[in-house]
């Protein structure tokens, strides 16, 4: 095969690759390109290749198919999971033997992720929706980590072969942001705190922000707590008030490089950014 169709191929595989990880609908695959490039070759390995299992570890999530679904929107994976999740890959050892928060979890990809690559010590997933919870819950017992008392866990998923010596204990807790008491977030006794794609609107950001200054007071004499917060940015105004109601509060903020990690596609072109703070 010559260079240039070498580079093709390898770019085609690619971006089958990408799609599978990214579970994205199969209608969304290249497949036109895929005939024509089998049609005008006779090497039928780039076939076995887009067949074959991609390497690597597996996240296996179950989704809404709506954007909006039971009054919600944390039924699905949006972009700056995605961009939290790629950045956490490149990251790992931010998250090694440590107890991590997730606040806002979703489907939970970023923390499935992190559970699986990254080995915390402890994950605790949170939401609000009892309809996310229980399909966190599902999503968390697809993958064959560690469940609550009194669940019994379905067969283990073939990709799920992480010995259990090697897996996180996992929570799935209920938070109200407007509700949770400070020995409530205490009691998680987090070394991490993380977020992704919750600012966004203005009701959201101050429950948001009391719940990080909470967890800051929980802190007393221990350590400060560092806390990762992915967005979209949608509009300035929002991020500008996110940051705006972080000074208010007395809690310091930096802006996170952009990372090089690119293992998923996004379904639009935006702009992501990320907020190291300090608690």
């Amino acid at each position: 095969m010559a260079p240039e169709e070498s580079a093709d191929a390898a770019g085609l595989l690619q971006s089958f690759e990408r799609r599978f990880l990214a579970a994205r609908a199969l209608r969304s695959f290249p497949w036109q390109s895929l005939e024509e490039k089998l049609r005008d070759s006779s090497d039928s390995q780039l076939l076995l290749d887009v067949l074959q299992k991609p390497s690597g570890e597996a996240v296996t999530l179950s989704e809404s198919t709506a954007l909006v679904s039971h009054g919600t929107t944390g039924l699905v994976t949006w972009d700056a999971a995605l961009y939290l999740t790629e950045w956490a890959v490149e990251n790992p050892a931010t998250f090694t033997d440590r107890t991590v928060l997730e606040l806002g979890s979703g489907a939970g990809l970023t923390g499935l992720a992190i559970c699986k690559l990254c080995r915390p010590k402890a994950y605790v997933f949170s939401d609000c929706h009892s309809q996310v919870l229980e399909q966190l819950q599902g999503n968390v017992l697809l993958n064959g980590l560690s469940v609550e008392p009194g669940v019994t866990p379905p067969r283990q998923h073939p990709g799920c072969d992480t010995p259990d010596s090697e897996k996180p204990t996992v929570t799935v807790a209920q938070l109200d942001w407007d509700l949770v008491t400070a020995p409530q977030l205490s009691a998680f006794q987090p070394d991490i705190v993380i977020a992704a794609d919750v600012l966004y609107c203005p009701e959201t950001i101050l429950s948001l922000v009391a719940v990080l200054q909470t967890l800051s007071a929980c802190r007393k004499d221990r350590s400060a707590l560092d806390a990762y917060i992915a967005f979209t940015i949608r509009n300035l105004e929002t991020c500008q008030l996110f940051t705006a109601e972080l000074g208010r509060a007395g809690i310091r903020w930096e802006a996170v490089p952009r990372h090089d990690q690119k293992l998923f596609p996004y379904e639009v072109l935006s702009e992501m950014g990320m907020l190291k703070l300090t608690l």
